[in-house]
């Protein structure tokens, strides 16, 4: 009998160490697949944080260096109406004043402008930042006048534009051998409402093309449109927002798409899922392809790549 007893004890206590390591697996279990996962959100959330202060950062420094070149560009800006009344006034003076030219032209321009967009998130409001092309109608008149270069824009723009503007002008004059002393250089330049932020050198080139062939009296082919800045010996620099200025030019109906040749490689994203810690994860990865086939496989607009003003105008009719 105490021998039976002790065998029941035993497999009673055998059971209930049994027991005893399932729910320890099971807490176990638990504390892996549950209890670990705020420790790792609370990671992610953490890095996330740190990168947006280090992007607010960065943009609280952009800005500043934005603001400092607005005010040496617009001290530029009125250093040279300055020195233009002054020649105006010299040439007036010793009668040599060349006469006043007359001309008009006008083609379409991309731009991107920013759009902002909420999305809810739980308890959060999450602004998304989004770039959007749009075509912008750029037009210049040159009247008789005192050397001057004004811009006119809808919706009012920045002083950029301006600085674009001068630099179009004299590359124009020094392309035609016109003299432009006499001469009011209006530019004039409409955006869509939605786009009230557009602003930036990237349509010097395409002034710079409309300058010249108002000088010229030349027609432009309406079928082709550009991007990129020009500097006074009328090289082409590269400009952001290619992809989207490409989609916009589609859209308008372009056939053409001019595009600095300095903006040859365009990064693209693809995403990628990779599993950590039972998770599964998904990554944008950067690739660099060509800009030309890209575009025109993706968009299905022709680019060529050109990198002066004398390059563009072998497509200006």
């Amino acid at each position: 009998m105490v021998l039976g007893k002790l065998n029941v004890v035993g497999s009673m206590r055998s059971k209930l160490l049994v027991f005893l390591l399932a729910i320890s697996l099971i807490a176990n279990a638990y504390f892996v697949l549950f209890e670990e996962q705020p420790s790792f959100e609370e990671e992610q959330i953490q890095e996330m944080q740190a990168r947006i202060n280090n992007l607010e950062k960065e943009n609280e420094n952009y800005k500043a260096q934005i603001n400092q070149d607005n005010e040496s560009l617009q001290s530029y800006a009125s250093q040279l109406e300055s020195y233009r009344q002054r020649v105006f006034e010299l040439e007036s003076s010793s009668q040599m004043c060349p006469e006043g030219i007359e001309g008009f032209a006008t083609l379409q321009g991309p731009a991107v402008f920013q759009k902002v967009e909420l999305e809810r998130s739980g308890p959060f409001v999450v602004e998304n930042v989004l770039e959007e092309g749009a075509l912008l109608n750029l037009s210049v008149e040159i009247r008789p006048g005192k050397s001057r270069v004004l811009v006119q824009t809808t919706p009012l723009k920045g002083v950029i534009f301006q600085d674009a503007a001068n630099t179009a002008a004299f590359v124009a004059e020094n392309k035609t051998g016109k003299q432009l002393s006499s001469s009011d250089i209006i530019f004039s330049i409409t955006a869509p409402d939605e786009a009230p932020g557009v602003d930036g050198p990237s349509a010097g080139a395409l002034m710079t093309l409309l300058t010249i062939s108002a000088i010229n009296n030349s027609t432009l082919n309406s079928s082709i449109t550009l991007t990129g800045t020009i500097d006074n010996e009328g090289n082409i620099g590269p400009v952001g927002g290619i992809l989207e200025k490409a989609q916009a030019a589609k859209t308008g109906g372009k056939t053409l798409f001019l595009v600095p040749e300095a903006n040859s490689e365009l990064v693209t994203y693809k995403y990628v899922e990779r599993k950590a810690g039972g998770f599964t994860l998904i990554e944008r990865k950067p690739e660099i392809v060509d800009t030309e086939k890209y575009i025109e496989e993706k968009v299905g607009i022709d680019v060529e790549y050109v990198n002066t003003i004398d390059d563009v105008l072998r497509y200006e009719k």
